[in-house]
Parts: C-alpha cells; structure tokens; sequence
C-alpha cells in the first residue's frame, strides 16, 4: 500500500481508562478513508493523535504530505469577512489561497457578508477553503455536513469527490452511514479502543457473519427466513416451493442495512 498514514501500536490514556488500545492503521493516498465509533468509542482521540493535536501515550503515527483540518466544532470572529480570513489563513501557512479552489466553493460571492451572516452551509465550505489553502495533501473533515439541508450536503460532497479526483487523501468522520457509504473507499470502525472492523464498506455484511433475510414471494404469500448461509437457505426455499408445485414470483435479500452492521460491529457484537 502506497501510504499516506501509518499507526503503529497507539495507545492513549486518561487518568486510568484506556481510550486507545494499541491502534494499528493504514491509509493509502488518494482514498476517502472514514474513522467510525459510538460516543466514546476513541474517534475523536485518534484523529487528534494523527492530527498532531494531541500527544500519544505509546505507539508510532507517520503522516506523509502537507495537512489540512476542518474541525467539527470550527469558529471565526463574528465579524470577519471570507476573504479576510483566507488572506490571514494564507499568511499563516505562507502559502497563496487557489483562486480556482475558491470559485469552486462560492467564496467570492460571500466577500461583502460577515462571518456571523453566513448560513451553516456557508460557514462549512468557508472552513474547508481555509483547510485547503496550503495545497493539503491529506485533508481531515470532522462531521463535514452536519446541520447543513439537503443541497448543501450534495454540494459539499461533490466537493470532497473533487478533492479525491485531485489525488488528495481524504479522512472522514461522521455519523451519517448513508454519507460514508456514498463518499467511502473504506473504514474503520473502533469498539472499546480497538478496530473491529477495517475493510470496504461492501464487506461490512460478510463481517457480521454474512447474515442475511431472503424473502420468497409466491401466489400464496410472501415467506421471509434468516439466514447465515445464503446459497444453502436459498437453494432449501426454492426447491420446496419446486417440491410442492408453486410458483416463485419474486426473490428478495436483504444483507442489512450499513447502520444495522454498523451498530452491530461498533456495539461489541461483531468482535
């Protein structure tokens, strides 16, 4: 794998509670990676671990290339205009604001408002074009969308599949399953300061134990079964309906849904 983050061995501690038990993690350049875990599952300690934002206990993390960070909880004074702010941001980073990577995001037509007038949506594409200047290689966006209406988590989503068409690593975490899936190559999901699952999120089903519902429909009704062995099960329902005469009108399966396994693998269940 052609990485752009290493972890070895990460361990983090607070007082006596283990958040973080020797993480091990790789992720390649160029994927959209997304980090997953209940409240307290170690999420938000790992990415500040990488980030640089906090220190580690034990364990080594390697970032290859230039960061850029949205943070979820990202604030600006009140006041400020955009383009104020990408002039101080750029300062800071001693780097030039891309004027193309601006009009992408709408913040030239946001220069005569005010920080405190901007609506969620604004504020969010604001705060990625301030974690873009620089030219990040590896971009960290923290819940990205959240709080924003239907158009602006389509915008900012074909934003972040821009970022990844450029060649850029995008790390993702947020709670919206149907986000991951649609923007995900993988993830990782923490349970008890461990990765229960690491994988693409098409193998999320197989990890819980390839369980599945399959539902034949005939004229006589629909018959649904539970199942851990879909060949075996499926092969058993149509060659009785075969044995008895009836038809088969429609077959259905059903592998869960990505917050089913989700909350299966990230409950403690899946380990």
């Amino acid at each position: 794998m052609n990485c752009a983050i290493q972890v070895e061995g990460l361990r983090k501690s607070y007082g006596g509670r283990a958040v973080l038990k020797g993480l091990d993690l790789q992720i390649a350049k160029g994927e959209i990676f997304a980090l997953l875990g209940v409240n307290g599952a170690g999420k938000t300690t790992t990415l500040e671990c990488i980030e640089g934002l906090r220190t580690c206990d034990g364990g080594r993390v390697a970032v290859h290339g230039r960061v850029g960070i949205q943070l979820q909880s990202s604030s600006l004074p009140a006041h400020i205009r955009p383009m104020e702010a990408v002039r101080l941001f750029a300062k800071w980073n001693r780097a030039a604001a891309d004027p193309a990577m601006l009009a992408a995001l709408g913040i030239d037509a946001l220069k005569k408002k005010q920080y405190v007038q901007l609506s969620t949506g604004q504020k969010r594409r604001l705060h990625l074009a301030l974690a873009l200047i620089g030219d990040p290689d590896i971009v960290f966006l923290d819940e990205p969308t959240a709080g924003l209406d239907v158009e602006g988590r389509v915008q900012l989503h074909d934003q972040i599949r821009r970022l990844k068409a450029q060649g850029r690593t995008i790390i993702l975490a947020s709670h919206d399953m149907a986000e991951v899936e649609a923007l995900c190559d993988r993830i990782a999901i923490l349970s008890g300061g461990a990765i229960a699952y690491l994988g693409p999120v098409s193998g999320l089903a197989e990890a819980v134990g390839g369980r599945c519902t399959i539902t034949i429909q005939t004229p006589q009704g629909e018959e649904s079964v539970r199942s851990n062995d879909l060949s075996a099960t499926l092969l058993a329902l149509l060659e009785g309906c075969r044995e008895k005469g009836v038809p088969v009108l429609d077959v259905r399966i059903d592998h869960g849904s990505l917050e089913q396994n989700f909350i299966h693998i990230a409950g403690g269940n899946g380990k």
